[in-house]
């Protein structure tokens, strides 16, 4: 595959941060710490519950917002502390499990629709990263295992394109299989 301004690529393992392959240069010089390196990241955006496939607003019921903490049980607007912007997050109400604005914690949300997305599937599609002189682009890769693959592009900011190297990107992954 030839991509305008690509100058380097990686097949990485992000709970090992281990590079699986690699092609072309590494930004800094060593594949291997480029592997680990992102894959912190890959790790990060994979496993923290705000890049998950059902945490937009838009997938939580409707009675939530508009209920607010006065819906939460023992949450009388009276026994509410101040919640003015002045007063800080830590005057901002707290459900039973202590999550702050009164938000129900994620055990405590009815179970949502997925929406036609295939639980088994990653949570992430993917991640870019903006540098002064390049794009590193993360594209997640489902797996017959554990999703826990990637492919990592790092892209010259004067020669990629970056709309092009995510439709590349995106087939490659779909086309990759790793039994």
């Amino acid at each position: 595959m030839s991509l305008p301004g690509a100058r380097g690529a990686a097949l990485v393992d992000w709970t090992s941060g281990l590079a699986l392959g690699t092609a072309g240069q590494s930004p800094v010089g060593d594949h291997e710490t480029t592997a680990a390196e992102t894959a912190e990241l890959a790790r990060a955006a994979a496993e923290y519950e705000s890049f998950a496939p059902d945490a937009s607003p838009a997938a939580l019921p409707d009675a939530l917002p508009a209920a607010g903490p006065a819906a939460l049980p023992d949450a009388s607007p009276a026994a509410l502390p101040d919640a003015s912007p002045a007063a800080g997050p830590a005057a901002l109400p707290r459900d039973p499990g202590g999550h702050p604005g009164g938000r129900p914690a994620p055990a405590l949300l009815p179970a949502l629709p997925t929406g036609g997305v295939d639980p088994k599937a990653p949570p992430v599609e993917d991640v870019i990263v903006t540098t002064r002189t390049g794009y590193h682009v993360l594209r997640f890769v489902e797996t017959t295992f554990d999703s826990s693959v990637f492919l990592h592009l790092w892209l010259d900011r004067s020669t990629g394109n970056l709309a092009l190297a995510r439709l590349r990107l995106r087939e490659l992954a779909e086309r990759l299989v790793l039994v």
